[in-house]
């Protein structure tokens, strides 16, 4: 197994990819909501900025920025996952998907994949193709046509910024090999 490190930075901002136990579509209806209601909760105790996202059936894109002189974005997932797992399994109930044995003995419930995949967003150019790729998702994965028909994507705030015009659509070719974490 490789030895992977996560990085660390201080005020960082960083690029995820967050999926659901063996890819479970349940981030949709009431879900997104209850998703939503995650960010908030984690967010008031401890604060961070979504800088975009997307929320696909089974996995999400996000770039948070951390507040200076804090680190810990692991925490921050752990806490939305657990509001969420919480608000989930009382609101709509037990996941299809039922958890393996290790993952019952350790108390998770099968909503969410253990682990996630983490970025720290080097300059202005990695943040923008990160932006792109994140609004690009739902295209990618065959959901949409174009990103202005996802509607649970940072996208329609980007449009009213003038970041984009409501046609864009980037292309898959332009993005790394390997991006997302996927």
């Amino acid at each position: 197994m490789p030895n992977y490190r996560r990085n660390f930075v201080k005020g960082g901002t960083y690029f995820f990819t967050v999926e659901t136990y063996k890819r479970q579509r349940i981030l949709s209806g009431e879900a997104i909501g209850i998703l939503r209601e995650s960010f908030r909760e984690c967010m008031s105790e401890k604060p961070f900025v979504i800088e975009a996202i997307v929320i696909l059936p089974e996995h999400l894109h996000c770039i948070r920025r951390l507040p200076e002189q804090d680190s810990d974005y692991s925490t921050r997932w752990k806490e939305t996952k657990g509001c969420f797992t919480s608000e989930y399994i009382s609101n709509i109930g037990e996941p299809p998907v039922k958890p393996s044995v290790s993952m019952r003995k350790k108390g998770e419930k099968g909503i969410w994949q253990r682990r996630f995949f983490e970025h720290t967003i080097r300059d202005e150019n990695d943040y923008r193709v990160h932006i792109d790729y994140i609004h690009y998702n739902p295209v990618k994965h065959g959901l949409v046509t174009a990103p202005k028909d996802w509607p649970h994507s940072s996208f329609h705030h980007f449009v009213k910024r003038g970041v984009y015009n409501e046609s864009w659509a980037g292309s898959v070719e332009e993005f790394p090999e390997g991006m997302g974490g996927e």
